[in-house]
């Protein structure tokens, strides 16, 4: 992956990360920057798996990968909420 391909997933992944909480429904109690990784890792495994499935090479928007990206992000979003919500109720 080239430097360019980075600062395109962090951009990617942030946006990805931003639309995922906007999806899943009620408070999620994680930080920004949690939810910007989450959007990162999730953006980067779709586009592999949109790679392995062909949807790489096509032209123009690629639907496919940003729909992976977004669904993956989502159950991230969703299995973070849930984990990070009860390590914090364990501290207090």
């Amino acid at each position: 992956m080239q430097i360019t391909g980075i600062f395109s997933a962090i951009i990617v992944g942030l946006v990805i990360g931003v639309i995922a909480r906007l999806v899943v429904p009620g408070r999620q109690n994680i930080p920004i920057w949690l939810t910007i990784v989450i959007g990162i890792v999730a953006a980067l495994i779709g586009t592999a798996i949109a790679d392995a499935l062909g949807a790489g090479a096509t032209r123009g928007i690629h639907w496919l990968e940003l729909v992976l990206q977004i669904v993956l992000a989502v159950i991230g979003v969703i299995i973070a909420a849930s984990l990070y919500g009860k390590n914090r109720s364990k501290v207090t």
